[in-house]
C-alpha cells in the first residue's frame, strides 16, 4: 500500500512507506475498554433498578405493614410480626400498584383485573386498622386470604361441638359456608351463634364484613385458616341484578393488648343490647321438664314437678315446659288428651307462684292443621323457582320452616304466641332452632338474603317482643336482642365434646362475640339415651354436682333434672349453690349487665382480661372471671377432690379465708376441693 506525501519545490516525490500492523497487546485494550464501558452501563442500570426498588418497597409500606405481590405482614410497634395474610386467589402485579396518602391500591394480579386496596386507619393512639378489600371483576372467581396463626393464640368465630380455648385446629378443611348450624346433630359444622370475628393474644383482632359471601377452612399442617369469598358452589347469593363476583372484605387492628383491642373491636363493632332482661331471672333458676320428661309430658307430670320444687323449697323464675305439650308441630293449643284442662293448670301454677314459658319453633309439619293454610299464603320458605314450598327435615320430622323474612310470616307466628299469653298468661317463650341449616342448600325467600345467616338474624328479631324472659339458642349479629342465648344441648358426660368441660370455653367463646346473657343450659346435661356418664337414665351424681357448682356461677341457672332425683346430700348442695348463686353472683352479674347496654363487655372473662402479658393465662380454660374481682375454679375431672389453681398477681381472698397478697401469678398446685366445694377467689 502506497501514499502520496508533498515534496519539495519544483516537484513530487512519491515514496513507499508500509502500513504497521496492530498488535494483540493493542487489541486487548480496545476489548478492555468496551467490556468496561459495558459494565458501567450494567452498574448504572442496577442502581437505577435498585433506587426504584427502594422507591417501590417505600411504595408498598404503609405505617407497620409491608405489601408484597403474595400477601402483606404486619408489625406491632415493637418491630414483631403480629399479623400475616397471603394471597391463595392470586399474585398481585406490584407495577399496577399506587400510594395516595394512607391507601395502597393495586389493578391487576399476574393474569387479570381486580381492584384491590388497603387503606390505614389510625382511631385511637393505641389502635392501628387495616381496612382490605379484593375485588374479582369476573363472575364466579373465588378470593382467598390465608392468615397464619402460629404467631398467638386465637378466639372467636363460632361455637363449636368440640369446643377449647383458646381455639384448637385440627386436620384440614376446604373452605364451607361460614353460617349457622345445630351442631348437636351436625356435630362437624359451625354452631349456631356465630359471627366472622377473631381476636390473638399478641393483641391483633380481624373482623369479615358482613357483606362477605364467606367461606372458612384451615390447615393445621401449615398453621393457617382460609378466608374465602364466592357465590357457586354455596348458598350466598350475590343481590338481584348483581353479578357473582366475589369481594373480600375486613378489617385488621392491632392494639396494645389483647384485652384493649378487643374492648375496642366490641364498641365499633357489635350492637348492644338496650335491655337487661328480667332481674329475677338472674337470681332464681329456671326449671324445664325436658331432660327429666322428654316428650312424655302432661298436665299431671307438669303439677307434680311444680309441687315438688315448692315441697323442696326451691325458688323458681318461671317454670319451662318444654316439647310436646301440642298433638302436632306446628299446632298452637295444647294437646288435650295430654293436657285435659290447660287452663286449670295454668290457674293452679299461678296461684302457687309459677310463672310459665313455653317451647317453641319455626317449623311447621305437614299433619299440622295449619300447615295447609301457609301453603296457600306463601309463608313458608320456598324452593329457588320460589314456587313451592320446601319441606324440611328436622328433629321432630318433616314440614314447612317459616319465612321471617316475610312480614305477613312474622305476623302470623307472634299472633299465635300472643294468643298464647292471653289465653293462658304464659309468660314468655324458649326460641328452639333458628339455624341456617335447616334451610334447603338452596332455597327462596320472600325477601332476598344474600347471606343465609341472615335467616338466623330474622328469627332472633321475633324475641324482642317477648324479651324479659325469652331465650335463644341460635344468634348472628343478633348482640342488641335483650333476652338470654344459649349454647345448644350439653350431653350429661365429662368431656370437651358437648360435655361439662366444653361449657366454660363455650361461655367465653359466646362473651367474646358479644353475647352477654348467657344461659349455660340444664344443669347435668339433657340425660340423652348413649349420651350419659353412669349406669342409669340419671346423669352420674359427682358429674351432677360438680355441673351444679359450675352453674351456680353462670349469669343463670337452670335445673331439669331435680336434686331429689338422687338423695337428700344433693338437695342439700343443690340449696346451697343456689343461695351463693343469688347472694354473690347474681348483684355482681346484675350491675355488669347494666353496663353491658353501654360497653358490650363480657359478664363472664378470660383470666387474661386482668393478666394481658400472661402466656399462661392466655390457654387456661378451666377458670373464669366473673368481672374483674371474683374468680373461679371448678373441678371438672371425675373422681377429683382437688385441683391446680391459677391466681394472676394482686391482692385474693379465697372462700376459705385464706390471704393472697401477691406481686406475681401464683399456681397453687393440688388446692383442696371438696365434693360440695368450688373453688372462688374474691379481689380484696
Amino acid at each position: 500500500m502506497y501514499q502520496v506525501v508533498p515534496g519539495g519545490a519544483g516537484g513530487t516525490i512519491t515514496d513507499v512507506i508500509p502500513k504497521q500492523k496492530h498488535t494483540k497487546d493493542s487489541r486487548s485494550l480496545v476489548g478492555a475498554g468496551v467490556i468496561g464501558l459495558l459494565l458501567v452501563i450494567a452498574a448504572v442500570t442496577a442502581w437505577c433498578y435498585y433506587i426504584a426498588s427502594l422507591r417501590k418497597a417505600e411504595l408498598l409500606k404503609t405505617q407497620l405493614l409491608d405489601l408484597n405481590k403474595d400477601g402483606y405482614i404486619i408489625r406491632n410497634q415493637g418491630g414483631s410480626i403480629v399479623f400475616r395474610m397471603d394471597f391463595r386467589s392470586g399474585t398481585l402485579d406490584l407495577d399496577s400498584c399506587s400510594k395516595e396518602e394512607e391507601i395502597l391500591r393495586c389493578e391487576r394480579t399476574t393474569d387479570r383485573k381486580l381492584k384491590f386496596f388497603i387503606k390505614t386507619v389510625r382511631p385511637k393512639d393505641t389502635v392501628q386498622c387495616y381496612r382490605v378489600r379484593w375485588e374479582e371483576l369476573v363472575p364466579d372467581i373465588p378470593v382467598e386470604h390465608a392468615m397464619t396463626y402460629k404467631f398467638a393464640h386465637w378466639y372467636g368465630g363460632a361455637v363449636s361441638a368440640i369446643q377449647h380455648w383458646p381455639i384448637l385446629i385440627s386436620g384440614q378443611q376446604t373452605p364451607k359456608p361460614f353460617v349457622t348450624s345445630d351442631i348437636y346433630s351436625n356435630r362437624s359444622e359451625f354452631g349456631g351463634i356465630l359471627e366472622s370475628y377473631w381476636l390473638s393474644s399478641n393483641a391483633t383482632a380481624i373482623k369479615i364484613n358482613n357483606s362477605v359471601p364467606f367461606h372458612l377452612g384451615w390447615n393445621d399442617t401449615e398453621k393457617t385458616m382460609y378466608f374465602q369469598a364466592r357465590y357457586h358452589d354455596t348458598p350466598f347469593k350475590p343481590n338481584p341484578g348483581e353479578a357473582p363476583c366475589a369481594e373480600l372484605s375486613y378489617r385488621v387492628c392491632v392494639g396494645s393488648d389483647v384485652t384493649s383491642i378487643h374492648k375496642y373491636m366490641v364498641r365499633r363493632y357489635f350492637t348492644k343490647p338496650y335491655k337487661v332482661p328480667a332481674k329475677v331471672m338472674f337470681e332464681h333458676p329456671i326449671w324445664s321438664t325436658w331432660a327429666l320428661y322428654k316428650r312424655n309430658i302432661d298436665q299431671e307430670k307438669v303439677l307434680t314437678y311444680a309441687a315438688n320444687i315448692r315441697k323442696y323449697n326451691f325458688n323458681c323464675s318461671h317454670l319451662e315446659l318444654d316439647d310436646r305439650y301440642t298433638k302436632r308441630y306446628g299446632d298452637f293449643e295444647f294437646d288435650p288428651v295430654k293436657f285435659p284442662n290447660a287452663s286449670e293448670m295454668f290457674k293452679k301454677l299461678k296461684s302457687d307462684g309459677f310463672l310459665v314459658s313455653l317451647w317453641i319453633h319455626p317449623f311447621v309439619n305437614y299433619d299440622s292443621e295449619n300447615f295447609h293454610p301457609l301453603v296457600e299464603r306463601g309463608l313458608f320458605v320456598r324452593e329457588p323457582t320460589g314456587q313451592l314450598p320446601a319441606l324440611v327435615r328436622w328433629w321432630n320430622g318433616i314440614g314447612g320452616i317459616l319465612d321471617f323474612t316475610n312480614q305477613e310470616a312474622r305476623d302470623w307466628f307472634t299472633s299465635q304466641l300472643d294468643s298464647l299469653r292471653s289465653k293462658y298468661g304464659v309468660s314468655s317463650f324458649k326460641f328452639d332452632a333458628g339455624e341456617t341449616n335447616y334451610l334447603p342448600w338452596k332455597f327462596s325467600t320472600k325477601n332476598h338474603i344474600r347471606d343465609p345467616s341472615f335467616f338466623t338474624r330474622r328469627y332472633t328479631e321475633i324475641v324482642e317482643k317477648y324479651k324479659d324472659r325469652a331465650e335463644l339458642r341460635s344468634g348472628y349479629q343478633s348482640q342488641n336482642i335483650s333476652c338470654f342465648f344459649r349454647p345448644i344441648d350439653r350431653d350429661s358426660v365429662w368431656g370437651y365434646e358437648l360435655g361439662l368441660k366444653s361449657l366454660i370455653p363455650t361461655v367465653l367463646t359466646i362473651s367474646i362475640l358479644g353475647y352477654q346473657f348467657i344461659l349455660p343450659d340444664m344443669i347435668g346435661g339433657n340425660a340423652y339415651l348413649n349420651h350419659t356418664s353412669g349406669d342409669r337414665a340419671l346423669p352420674d351424681r359427682e358429674l351432677y354436682i360438680r355441673w351444679l357448682e359450675l352453674c351456680a356461677f353462670m349469669p343463670s341457672m337452670q335445673f331439669s333434672i331435680p336434686p331429689w332425683e338422687y338423695d337428700n346430700e344433693v338437695v342439700e348442695i343443690a340449696r346451697k349453690y343456689t343461695a351463693i348463686h343469688k347472694s354473690i353472683v347474681a348483684p355482681r352479674v346484675l350491675e355488669l349487665a347494666s353496663e353491658v347496654l353501654d360497653t358490650g363487655d363480657p359478664i363472664i372473662r378470660p383470666l387474661w382480661w386482668i393478666a394481658t402479658g400472661d402466656e399462661t393465662a392466655y390457654k387456661i380454660d378451666s377458670q373464669f372471671l366473673i368481672g374483674d374481682d371474683l374468680m373461679v375454679a371448678p373441678v371438672l375431672e371425675p373422681g377429683k377432690q382437688e385441683r391446680d389453681i391459677y391466681l394472676p398477681a394482686g391482692h385474693w381472698r379465697s372462700y376459705k379465708g385464706e390471704r393472697f397478697d401477691i406481686k406475681e401469678p401464683l399456681h397453687l398446685t393440688d388446692y383442696p376441693v371438696d365434693l360440695d366445694e368450688i373453688a372462688y377467689f374474691v379481689w380484696v
